[in-house]
């Protein structure tokens, strides 16, 4: 993504990853971004805030870092979702197309973490056709922290609103949908 140098100096102190597991329940995402290898992970990609949305989740993550260098935070739910992926340096997200393609729209860099626990995962198809085509990152709840240290920003390529047709086609062909 073309970030320029301009823009990058003034946002380093303020560097937020923001989490949403939209509407859903994603426990092992909540769980795992609370882990101290993913914080570790952030803190050492230059990241400061982390702000986690965990939606139905029973789990509540520690405002505690572990390091004090990174401020956590996190809610249920917000009207203001948009805003809160706005101002993020970079998204983590549930494989959900809503919050896939509102990211990229938005032109931020996006982690997709698949939730395994859902039966007939078609989220995890649109997310790994969407990281082939180098728009986004993916992982499972387990490599998260791999993800991020491994992660070039640099790599990623940015979306064109229309090239979804190609992927909606093949999710509604594979769901048994008719294809226009």
């Amino acid at each position: 993504m073309a970030h320029g140098l301009l823009g990058s100096m003034s946002d380093r102190e303020h560097q937020t990853v923001f989490v949403t597991v939209g509407t859903t329940c994603f426990d092992a995402l909540v769980t795992a971004v609370d882990s101290s290898e993913v914080k570790k992970a952030l803190l050492q990609k230059g990241y400061s805030n982390l702000l986690i949305q965990m939606g139905r989740g029973t789990y509540v993550p520690s405002k505690v870092s572990g390091d004090a260098t990174l401020q956590v935070d996190h809610f249920t739910f917000s009207p203001s979702i948009a805003d809160n992926m706005r101002t993020a340096s970079l998204v983590i997200s549930h494989a959900g197309s809503g919050s896939i393609f509102e990211t990229l729209r938005l032109g931020k860099p996006l982690i997709v973490v698949v939730n395994e626990d859902l039966m007939d995962n078609h989220q995890s198809e649109l997310a790994e056709e969407l990281a082939e085509r180098k728009h986004l990152f993916c992982a499972r709840p387990q490599t998260l922290g791999e993800t991020i240290r491994a992660m070039d920003l640099e790599t990623l390529v940015p979306y064109e609103p229309g090239d979804a047709t190609p992927v909606v086609t093949r999710i509604n062909r594979f769901l048994g949908f008719p294809v226009d």
